[in-house]
């Protein structure tokens, strides 16, 4: 059994919906963020960051970051495919676009959601804000010209499109006027299809209720 700890609306989307489309059997347990949970002694000794997700493996042991938790998700169950063929040139596209993801876009939602830990309280912090959210912005545009359609990679349906979607319905940290502009409508519509898969309905209601 894994366990997934996050919240609703979080990166824990991510390796639910890892999980669950390869059948794997998993608790969600739920760390609030509204709460400050991700803060406490409990979720501190699981993750030192105090950041989710986190995956316990049923062997035991402890994996964070969102991208490593997909990776070694795809690496548990091969035969579902969630990536494509080791080697492969698709294979090596997914791995670039995953990582720049992960270090282009995941760090400025940080910035974006919680200015006042990189700047004092006020007009800094809101200057920094709109600063990252703009940056965020640029990067999703970049990921935008990248998708194939109707997934993100000729090859059909990865753990790139769950990375993807996920970062497009963060709404607050786009700006939600941005989000619902139609800027990026190829993103929209792989979101929409994932939305849509029957093994993701359900998950994608939780997470993205509002959407």
């Amino acid at each position: 059994m894994f366990t997934v700890y996050g919240d609703k609306g979080s990166g824990a989307f991510s390796a639910e919906a890892a999980l669950a489309e390869v059948g794997a059997p998993y608790d969600f347990h739920l760390i609030s963020l509204e709460k400050n949970e991700q803060r406490k002694p409990e979720f501190l000794a699981i993750n030192p960051s105090g950041k989710m997700p986190a995956l316990k493996l049923p062997e035991g042991q402890i994996i964070t970051e969102s991208l490593a938790i997909l990776l070694t998700i795809a690496d548990h169950f091969p035969n579902a495919h969630l990536l494509p063929n080791q080697a492969s040139v698709e294979r090596a596209r997914a791995y670039r676009w995953l990582a720049f993801m992960a270090a282009e876009i995941y760090p400025m939602v940080e910035v974006s959601d919680y200015p006042e830990r990189f700047a004092p309280e006020g007009e800094r912090a809101e200057a920094l804000r709109k600063m990252a959210r703009e940056r965020i912005r640029e990067r999703l545009l970049i990921v935008e010209r990248q998708i194939a359609g109707p997934w993100f990679l000729p090859s059909g349906f990865s753990i790139l499109d769950i990375y993807a979607a996920m970062f497009s319905r963060w709404r607050g940290s786009l700006g939600k006027n941005w989000a619902a502009a139609g800027h990026i409508p190829k993103l929209d519509a792989l979101s929409k299809s994932l939305s849509q898969r029957p093994a993701l309905t359900e998950i994608w209601k939780r997470h993205f209720w509002n959407d």
